[in-house]
Order: structure tokens, then sequence, then C-alpha cells
């Protein structure tokens, strides 16, 4: 596995927002959406066992874990760290871009998938495994990332035509600034929740954090 930073903040996104955490970065991704802010994960990463990373995150005291990178389901031995993470009684969450299939991840109440759907600003959007949306259940949750109008139309096309049985959540590229896509889900009554980025207006544009 090769990783590239491990670090303990606060869950800067989605339903555990808030809460303590200690983030295992991953290297790689298998997109290249225009807005990455995390472009500095694609190279740079140190190998290491899961072993060696339920070490180093048992060190942090941290209950809550997330999985990132980067894209963490290309690491050939994710699967092993997860089983490993909740064997030790940790809340794994693991964020995914949503291009790969997510039917190999175990069944755990401990266990948050956290899943974007790339809107077309991304220049992503074509990449989604679609079957995902019907594996996600009420313990995780499906993000987008909204930069205009035309990726909020097409958030809502994409809950128009699928069941979703998870928490929805609308991030506005950048994360900070809320209030346009705020008052377009006001004024189409859209069961979603519309969210920052909590680290970024906490620490800004900051690595590690």
């Amino acid at each position: 596995m090769k990783v590239i930073e491990i670090f303990t903040s606060l869950q800067g996104e989605g339903v555990l927002m808030g809460s303590p955490t200690t983030f295992v970065r991953f290297e790689g991704c298998n997109l290249d959406c225009k807005w990455c802010d995390t472009a500095y994960a694609r190279t740079g990463g140190k190998e290491m066992t899961p072993h060696q990373v339920l070490d180093e995150v048992e060190k942090k005291a941290v209950p809550f874990v997330c999985l990132t990178g980067g894209e963490p389901m290309l690491q050939e031995g994710i699967l092993e760290i997860i089983a490993d993470l909740l064997d030790a009684e940790h809340h794994v969450t693991v964020e995914t871009n949503g291009s790969l299939p997510l039917e190999s991840l175990p069944n755990s109440d401990d266990l948050l998938i956290s899943m974007d759907v790339k809107c077309p600003s991304s220049g992503m959007s074509d990449r989604l495994h679609r079957d995902n949306l019907e594996f996600l259940g009420p313990r995780d949750q499906l993000k987008f990332i909204i930069a205009d109008r035309v990726d909020y139309l097409y958030a809502k096309k994409v809950l128009r035509e699928n069941e979703i049985n998870c928490p929805i959540i609308m991030t506005p590229v950048g994360g900070t600034e809320l209030k346009e896509l705020a008052t377009w889900v006001l004024e189409d009554r859209l069961w979603v929740r519309v969210l920052p980025q909590l680290h970024k207006l906490i620490w800004g544009e900051k690595r590690g954090v």
C-alpha cells in the first residue's frame, strides 16, 4: 500500500462533520477531476503494509478513521486494512470517487461508505459505476460537488432517476461559498444536506488538516 500521509484532524465533510478522525491518505487516483484539491496525492507515497498502517493509526488513539486519497479502492490491501481497523474497534469511513465496484466492502455497522458522484464540471461524470448507487445503505452517504447550475441540474437528474437509500450531501466546489447552492436547494425543496468543507473554513487551503 502506498500512503501519502496519516494525520488526525476534524472530519470536514458529510454526516460525521466535526468528529475527531484519523485520516489515512493513499497514493493514486484513476480519475482526473478539473477541480481536484488533493492532486498532491497522485505520487510520492510511502510503501506500508496494512499492519504498519494499523500501528500508526493506533498511535493516534482516535476511534474514527477515514481512508481517503486519491482513491483508496485502488489499493491492493484495502480490504485487509479495513478488516484490521474494524477488528480493532474503529469506525471506518471509506471515501471513494464511485468509479470502481464497491460490492467487496464488508457489511458492518462500523463502516461508512462516502461516495462521490462526479458532476460535469469535474470532466469525469461519465465514470460513475452506477451499480454502486444501489449498494449504498442508510449508514452510507452520497456526495455531489457542485460548481455551477449545470452540475446542480445533473445532480437533480441522478437523484430523480435512481432510488438512493442513504443521506445525500451537496457541497460547493471549494467548500465554503454556500449561498447560491443553498438557494437552489431551498427553491426546489430538494431533500439533501447542503454542507461546507469544515476544515477549509477553519484552516483554509492547508494540507494535513
